[in-house]
């Protein structure tokens, strides 16, 4: 399934071969297509290591203490991939646009769950930083007047638009430009 990610991240769906997929995972093709049919089944594995890697991620950043902290870190995790970003793009976010223009089922649909659990992992943190600003009258207003669902949105978009501009100009310093902006931004929220 790892194997099957990296490939799909690094070539796309409809460059990406069986054989592609085998001699990365360094086994025979007859094991991939043993357990993987179509390339279909093998996008459903990768957005099945997608959904697992963001949950390890969130996992590890749900342990500190602060919301803050916890948009900040999942910030800086964002451009620590700006070479990955900048040669490929956002492993969800690429796969995402690329099935989104297939008509020939709901794959398009199970990537957008993943960007889906993300944004609200993100609007959860935004929920916990507006109840505790609102609790130790260190809240300037600004968290209680926007939507934790909307302050979401705006942070994946965000790296969504970094990423997709990192890949579009080769350019890894996008991401550290655009990361220091959403890390302002977030200390900007109280």
């Amino acid at each position: 399934m790892a194997a099957a990610a990296r490939v799909l991240h690094e070539q796309g769906v409809e460059r990406t071969t069986l054989a592609d997929i085998a001699r990365e995972a360094d086994v025979p093709v007859g094991n991939v297509y043993y357990y993987f049919k179509t390339k279909d089944e093998l996008v459903q594995a990768a957005l099945s290591e997608h959904t697992a890697h963001l949950d390890e991620l969130t996992g590890r950043l749900d342990r500190l203490p602060d919301p803050r902290d916890r948009l900040k870190a999942l910030v800086r995790a964002w451009v620590e991939q700006r070479d990955t970003a900048a040669r490929y793009g956002c492993p969800t976010g690429t796969l995402a646009a690329e099935l989104g223009k297939r008509t020939d089922g709901t794959l398009d649909t199970e990537a957008g769950a993943v960007i889906r659990r993300l944004l609200d992992w993100a609007a959860h943190q935004f929920r916990e930083l507006e109840l505790s600003g609102a609790n130790d009258g260190k809240n300037g207003g600004t968290a209680d007047a926007a939507d934790p669902d909307d302050l979401a949105l705006t942070l994946v978009a965000g790296y969504q638009g970094m990423s997709l501009l990192a890949n579009a100009l080769r350019d890894p310093d996008v991401m550290t430009r655009e990361g220091a902006r959403l890390l302002g931004w977030l200390d900007s929220l109280r």
